[in-house]
């Protein structure tokens, strides 16, 4: 049994969340070892109080660019060679990650089938694993080789910290439009169509985009003014959430089953809510992810439009229908 194993999934947002099971399920199996997770500082946030964990490493790979990046590079990587973990599991499979595994001196680096940039150079032991595949399954396969059995599915997400001088009453519904993948954002006349066919419920418009909407008076627009936890805890607290695929998404459908993901372009099978209770737009139908299977024509995609607004308010006004009046 290793004593030391060292967890290399440095981003994104998303990909942190869908790793967090397979984390759970090598702590489960390793119950004295010392875990450590390498991390990029600014999801570090989403691992605080994460009993499976017991350090954090961080990666600060913006710091490592431009002038004066090896003053800085230096330090980290004499800090990552005192890491001597026995095993390290390459979730991230890019050649930076593998190389940050080599580093760290682990004894033996495992890694995946699909990795990526030469990385599987750097392995002693590939996980077999099918690139078609849900990230959540891909990782546990990952997870597996090294020992770990699946027990349960454990997403270790905090409870998140509450915004100064927001209310969690009366019940609110969260929007979150933005994504950085092309095509996948929705745009302001579909933002204001959610709050007018929500009215007079609060829509809290969450995310980081650079775009401006006039906000009508039952939304609050609260785009780049929450951080990490500050969102975990919105994603929680929402009656329902309403998102594009993107890294909160996946956040969403981790502590919540009162989600619709919007998918335009991209194949909810393969990176769609790991939540059969959650529900899927797709080609202006809807999809609960349990049924998609079964479903056809999930690969071709098309934009998001205001006409296919309304069946998605009608489930988020039945969800709000749910909540306690005070």
């Amino acid at each position: 049994m290793p004593s030391k194993i060292l967890i290399i999934k440095p981003s994104s947002l998303g990909d942190v969340v869908h790793t967090l099971p397979a984390v759970a399920a090598i702590r489960n199996a390793n119950s004295d070892a010392e875990i450590t997770w390498v991390i990029n500082p600014e999801w570090a946030p989403l691992l605080r109080g994460n009993r499976d964990v017991d350090h954090v490493h961080l990666f600060p790979r913006g710091e490592f660019r431009g002038f004066g990046a090896p003053a800085r590079l230096f330090p980290w990587i004499r800090e990552t060679r005192q890491l001597r973990p026995d095993v390290a599991l390459d979730f991230q499979g890019l050649f930076r990650s593998a190389l940050i595994a080599r580093i760290s001196g682990a004894k033996a680096i495992l890694g995946m089938s699909d990795a990526r940039e030469g990385s599987r150079l750097f392995y002693t032991q590939v996980a077999r694993v099918d690139r078609r595949e849900h990230a959540v399954d891909r990782y546990f396969k990952l997870a597996e080789s090294s020992g770990a059995a699946l027990r349960d599915l454990r997403f270790a997400i905090p409870t998140g910290d509450q915004p100064r001088r927001f209310d969690a009453f009366p019940a609110f519904v969260v929007l979150h439009p933005y994504a950085r993948g092309r095509n996948k954002s929705i745009g302001a006349n579909v933002i204001l169509e959610f709050c007018r066919a929500l009215a007079p419920a609060r829509v809290v418009v969450v995310g980081k985009s650079g775009r401006r909407f006039p906000a009508p008076e039952n939304c609050v627009d609260l785009t780049n003014q929450t951080t990490l936890l500050q969102l975990v805890w919105l994603l929680r607290a929402a009656a329902f959430v309403i998102s594009v695929d993107s890294g909160p998404m996946h956040v969403a459908a981790a502590v919540t089953t009162n989600l619709v993901s919007i998918h335009t372009w991209t194949d909810p099978r393969r990176v769609g809510p790991y939540n059969d209770a959650a529900t899927i737009w797709k080609n202006g139908k809807l999809f609960r992810v349990a049924d998609l299977k079964s479903a056809t024509d999930l690969r071709k995609g098309r934009k998001f439009l205001r006409e296919d607004v309304g069946p998605i308010a009608d489930l988020a006004l039945r969800a709000l229908a749910k909540q306690p009046l005070v």
